[in-house]
């Protein structure tokens, strides 16, 4: 056959499913290419990760027999047959992006079913493993996991010894969850080479449960190069006051975190949100450190409390 692929979302980050289909058609005999609009395919592949929202859809190719779309963008339900999950991807689909990094999940699910996150209803409520390392990394330099939450798996302390034994770089794109951290599973990340650590703080009622976390790992863990212990996604315009946001952001500056600012749908969030993002990731609070200063326009009558670096928080 001959079979054409179509990553919806563009090239800008490699289409793990398309690897995966790549290699399982060539080891059939199978004549794989990036999808033209000139000659004729026995079957095209159509691979969406985002909703229209971040992704407009493309026009079903008509120079084909039979069309197959998939990924999340097009549904939850769609799922790559066994035999094709577990292949060793194809990297040569993307030899510019994947020429040193190696891309893949070690666990699957997540047990926090979190309302503004597709993982609990796609992948399930509860993390479990459904990889070995070497099912997709053979010695790349850098390695890219892209598990939802690899900390709720109880088999977590052998993964994160793979991901240690293998000397790769690692990136935790995801981040790990900040409430699961311990006294052994830090000295484990500890052990991985990692340039950045990724957590989260998404909801104010997990605030003691994340800032436990967050200190620990501050009390058992190093600095990055820059001099801090790591970077936190911070989630805005999703049920917090922006008091809550200045507080939780002022918190980790506080504890030599570097917050990072996510905005939940973007399009559509107040220009407030999109100055807070903009003064906190591009590290404009560092030298001005009040963000009413930075932009007077917001300032309101919680600016005492929650408006400096310099708040009130036991370390």
């Amino acid at each position: 056959m001959i079979v054409g692929l179509i990553d919806v979302d563009g090239h800008n980050f490699p289409n793990l499913a398309l690897m995966k289909l790549s290699a399982w058609h060539k080891a059939q005999g199978d004549t794989i290419e990036w999808w033209s609009g000139f000659g004729e395919y026995d079957l095209v592949y159509m691979s969406k990760v985002f909703d229209s929202t971040y992704t407009p859809d493309v026009m079903e190719p008509v120079n084909t027999r039979q069309i197959i779309k998939g990924g999340t963008g097009y549904g939850l339900d769609n799922r790559l047959p066994d035999e094709v999950e577990h292949i060793y991807p194809d990297y040569s689909l993307y030899p510019d992006l994947t020429k040193e990094t190696a891309y893949g999940f070690l666990t699957r699910g997540c047990p926090r079913a979190c309302d503004f996150c597709i993982v609990a209803g796609k992948e399930g409520r509860r993390s479990v493993k459904v990889a070995d390392l070497a099912e997709w990394w053979s010695g790349q330099r850098n390695i890219k996991l892209l598990d939802p939450n690899l900390l709720a798996c109880r088999d977590h302390m052998n993964l994160l010894s793979q991901l240690s034994s293998s000397g790769a770089w690692v990136d935790f794109t995801q981040g790990l969850d900040a409430r699961l951290l311990t006294p052994e599973n830090i000295e484990a990340i500890k052990a991985i080479k990692v340039k950045e650590v990724h957590f989260a703080w998404d909801y104010m009622s997990e605030s003691n449960a994340v800032l436990k976390g967050l200190r620990l790992y501050r009390e058992n863990a190093r600095k990055n190069r820059h001099g801090r212990y790591g970077t936190v996604y911070v989630l805005t315009n999703h049920g917090t006051t922006m008091d809550e946001n200045l507080y939780r952001v002022n918190t980790l500056i506080s504890l030599e975190y570097d917050p990072f600012i996510m905005v939940f749908d973007k399009p559509h969030a107040p220009k407030e949100i999109t100055d807070l993002q903009r003064w906190c990731n591009r590290f404009i609070y560092k030298s001005a450190p009040n963000f009413y200063d930075y932009n007077p326009n917001w300032k309101n009558s919680k600016e005492d409390d929650y408006g400096q670096t310099s708040i009130d928080f036991p370390l």
